[in-house]
């Protein structure tokens, strides 16, 4: 079964990018260094999406994103020459955004070949695994194999209720409506859940990755890339967030614990 994984992105900006993580919110980066480590995370994530080697691997950007700087980071990609497709939603709400860069894969033009399935993955994972991927794939094609109409979602799940990856087929009754934005206060997954509940829609789950957002995503995020380099020299298997690490080592980040109190 053809299927398209889709790294779904802002262009990094200064100023405009993981601004929860800077210090005029809050956080403890500038905003330069806000843009460096998503950059490195971004590059990340999609190695690992190359990696993983099961779909064509393409990239949907925001449609005020600057084109040229996008390629600068492709381009320190593994290899660009994997990446297939770049293109741009069409704005809108977060919501809007996503479903586009869902439909312009499995809505494919008159008379050409129509993807079976769609996987989609944030940016901002960077302990995000080849292995993740080649889980949700799997899941998703036995799912659709399973059911008449080949109908089939994926989704893994990060914290305080969002997912960080989500994949369905072209057959399956399943959008972006309220998932992201809803006046009834229901998480992401809630609501992603909720509509494979009430659309009958078979459901399947992969191993949890979390996204960084705000400062304690960034505590938590540190010690598990370190794990991750350590553990790569016994474990083939493990790509290593590099570009990640090297922003980190270059600001010199490193994630604390305070000693209880007596």
């Amino acid at each position: 079964m053809q299927t398209s994984i889709v790294i779904f992105t802002r262009v990094p900006k200064t100023g405009d990018t993981k601004t929860r993580l800077t210090t005029a919110r809050g956080g403890i980066l500038t905003d330069d260094e806000a843009r460096m480590l998503y950059e490195g995370c971004l590059v990340d994530v999609i190695n690992v999406c190359i990696a993983a080697g099961c779909g064509e691997v393409k990239v949907c950007y925001n449609a005020s994103g600057d084109r040229d700087c996008l390629e600068q980071l492709l381009a320190r990609s593994s290899d660009r020459s994997k990446i297939v497709e770049v293109y741009p939603d069409q704005g809108g709400s977060f919501d809007d955004c996503m479903q586009y860069a869902a439909d312009h894969i499995l809505k494919a033009a008159p008379g050409a070949p129509e993807p079976a399935a769609v996987i989609i993955v944030g940016g901002d994972i960077p302990t995000l695994q080849p292995y993740i991927v080649q889980d949700a794939v799997k899941k998703l094609h036995d799912l659709a194999k399973a059911q008449p109409g080949g109908s089939a979602l994926v989704e893994g799940a990060c914290q305080e209720g969002g997912f960080s990856l989500v994949g369905f087929t072209s057959s399956t009754p399943f959008d972006f409506n309220k998932v992201f934005y809803n006046m009834d206060g229901i998480t992401a997954l809630d609501m992603l859940v909720a509509k494979a509940v009430d659309k009958k829609i078979p459901l399947a789950v992969v191993e949890a990755v979390p996204d960084v957002d705000i400062p304690v995503d960034l505590a938590s995020m540190i010690p598990v890339v370190k794990a991750l380099r350590a553990a790569s020299v016994y474990n083939d298997a493990i790509l290593v967030p590099e570009h990640t690490l090297q922003v980190l080592d270059e600001l010199g980040l490193e994630s604390t614990a305070s000693p209880p109190q007596r």
